[in-house]
C-alpha cells in the first residue's frame, strides 16, 4: 500500500512520503567559506589541545563528573557553589540572547561543533572518496558493498574514536582517560564502555544522522521567533531585486521586467540543510553562508551586482534601515554587565566555603559535672590552590566551652575537610532541646566567617 503524500511543506530532510531525503550538498568556494574554514580549523585545534593545557596546576577546562568540580582557567567551582554556578549559567544564557539578537545564528554556521566537524572534517572525506553529489547519489542507489564507502566508514570510525576520547577528557581528565584507553578493558569495563558508547554516538551523528541534528534535535532553530527580531542579522534573499525569477533565454524577447535571479538553484544545491533560501527565513537555516558564495559566483558570471543573497535583516529586505541600538540590544548588555559584575565579586570574595553538617552518632552526652557536651560538625572547602591553616573559636558564648581534637587544621588547596567539634554548655541553656551557638572560622590568610550551629540536647533531643 502506497503511503499518502504530504500536502504541505515538510522538513528538508524528508520526502513527501515521509522517507529520508539524503542531502549531498555541493561545495561553493568563496570568501565566506574561506573565513569559515579559518574559524573552524582554529576551533578544532583548540578543542584538541585544551585538555592538555593547565592553568594554576589545573586543567584549563574540566567538568569533572567524578569529583563534581568545574575548572575554568584556574577557577574551581564545586557542586556546593550553587550561587556561583547560577550566575555562570545566567552569563551564558544572556550572552546567547545578545549574540543572537545582533548576529542571528552565526554560532550555528560558524562555530557549532556539529557544523564545524561535519562540514570541515567528515564531508570533505566523503567528497574525496565518493566524488561529486551525483556520484554519491549513484552509490546510494546501487546495491552491494563498495570499497570506497567501506573505507569511508572505517575512517569515520577512527575519527569518532579520537574525538570521543578528546571529548571525554573534558569530563574525566586526561590522566584518567589515558588509563581507560591504554589499560586492558577488563580492568575498567565501565570506562571502556563509556568511550565506546560516545564514539558510537559520534559515528551515528556524523555518518548518518547529520543535518537532522540541526533540523530535528536542536531546539535553537525553534527558538528563532523568540531570540530574533526584525533587525537581527540573517541570511536573506532580496525578492525586490530577484523577482520575477527566470532562466535567461537567447534569441527570445524579454516580456516584462525580469529580476536578477536566473533560477539556477545553485543556492539550493549547496545548502547543507537542504532548504531554498528564496522561500524566506526558515527554521532549518544555520547561517553558514554557502548560498551567498554560490549566488555571488553566479552574479559575477552574468555581470550582475553581488548580494542578491546576503547577510541582512528582515527590515532591510523590506527597504528599512538597520538599527544597531534597540530595546533588546540595550537591555541584554546591561543585564550581562550586572550579572558578570556579581559573578566576579562573588568569585573574588570567597576563598573558603563553610557548611554546617548534621551530627553523626551520639548527638550529646551528659558530663560528670552536669554540663551537656553536644556534637557540632563543620565542613571546610578550601577553594584556593594553596594550603590553608584553619582555627575555630566560640563567639559570644561565655557559658560555653569548645573542645576540639586539635588546635588548627591544615586543608590542602582545592580540598575539603570535616571538623568534629564538641561544645559543652549548661543543661539549663537548652530550650525545647535546642541551643544555638556562634562559631568563628578563620584561616591564616585573613579569611574569617561566623556560622551559627544548632546544638541538640536534653528535653526533646532526637538521638
Amino acid at each position: 500500500m502506497t503511503p499518502p503524500l504530504a500536502t504541505e511543506r515538510v522538513l528538508s530532510t524528508l520526502n513527501q512520503d515521509g522517507t529520508r531525503h539524503w542531502i549531498h550538498p555541493r561545495l561553493a568556494a568563496g570568501r565566506f567559506l574561506r573565513g569559515r574554514k579559518v574559524v573552524g580549523y582554529a576551533l578544532i585545534a583548540m578543542f584538541l589541545v585544551l585538555p592538555f593545557v593547565h592553568v594554576g596546576g589545573r586543567p584549563a577546562l574540566l567538568l569533572d563528573v567524578l569529583t563534581q568540580e568545574l575548572s575554568v582557567f584556574g577557577a574551581v567551582f564545586k557542586a556546593t557553589d550553587g550561587y556561583l554556578m547560577m550566575l555562570l549559567g545566567l552569563i551564558i544564557v544572556v550572552t546567547v540572547f545578545l549574540v543572537t539578537a545582533l548576529f542571528g545564528r552565526v554560532w550555528c554556521g560558524w562555530a557549532c561543533p556539529q557544523t564545524v566537524y561535519l562540514e570541515h572534517v567528515f564531508r570533505p572525506i566523503e567528497r574525496w572518496l565518493e566524488g561529486s553529489p551525483s556520484q554519491r547519489r549513484k552509490l546510494d542507489a546501487a546495491r552491494g558493498v563498495h570499497g570506497r564507502r567501506v573505507l569511508k566508514w572505517l575512517i569515520y570510525a577512527a575519527l569518532s574514536f579520537v574525538l570521543a576520547n578528546v571529548f571525554l577528557a573534558y569530563f574525566v581528565g586526561v590522566d584518567r582517560l589515558a588509563t581507560w584507553v591504554l589499560v586492558s578493558p577488563l580492568q575498567h569495563p565501565g570506562g571502556f564502555m563509556t568511550v565506546a558508547g560516545v564514539a558510537a554516538l559520534m559515528l551515528f551523528d556524523f555518518g548518518y544522522f547529520r543535518e537532522q541534528t540541526c533540523n530535528v534535535a536542536c531546539p535553537y532553530g525553534r527558538l528563532q521567533s523568540v531570540l530574533l527580531d526584525r533587525q537581527s542579522l540573517i541570511i536573506g534573499y532580496d525578492t525586490r531585486r530577484g523577482e520575477p525569477r527566470g532562466k535567461p533565454k537567447k534569441h527570445l524577447p524579454v516580456i516584462g521586467e525580469r529580476g536578477d535571479c536566473i533560477d539556477c538553484s545553485a543556492c539550493v544545491a549547496v545548502c547543507p540543510t537542504g532548504i531554498d533560501i528564496r522561500e524566506g527565513l526558515q527554521m532549518e537555516c544555520i547561517g553558514c553562508a554557502q548560498c551567498i558564495d554560490a549566488c555571488d559566483a553566479v552574479m559575477d558570471r552574468i555581470a550582475k551586482p553581488r548580494k542578491l543573497i546576503g547577510y541582512t535583516s528582515q527590515d532591510e529586505l523590506e527597504g528599512k534601515p538597520r538599527r544597531l541600538l534597540r530595546t533588546r540590544t540595550i537591555l541584554y548588555p546591561v543585564l550581562l554587565a550586572g550579572v558578570t559584575g556579581l559573578f566576579v565579586w562573588a568569585l573574588g570574595g570567597e576563598t573558603t566555603q563553610v557548611h554546617v553538617e548534621r551530627a553523626q552518632g551520639p548527638i550529646f552526652v551528659e558530663l560528670p559535672d552536669g554540663m551537656i557536651s553536644s556534637q557540632a560538625r563543620i565542613k571546610l572547602d578550601n577553594e584556593t590552590d594553596e594550603e590553608r591553616s584553619y582555627a575555630v573559636h566560640l563567639s559570644r558564648a561565655p557559658d560555653a566551652k569548645l573542645r576540639t581534637p586539635q588546635v588548627t587544621w591544615q586543608v590542602q588547596g582545592g580540598r575539603s575537610m570535616t571538623l568534629p567539634l564538641f561544645v559543652d554548655v549548661p543543661r539549663s541553656s537548652f530550650v525545647h532541646g535546642k541551643r544555638v551557638v556562634s562559631l568563628r572560622v578563620a584561616d591564616d590568610r585573613g579569611f574569617a566567617r561566623i556560622v551559627e550551629v544548632t546544638l541538640l540536647g536534653p528535653e526533646g533531643a532526637v538521638p
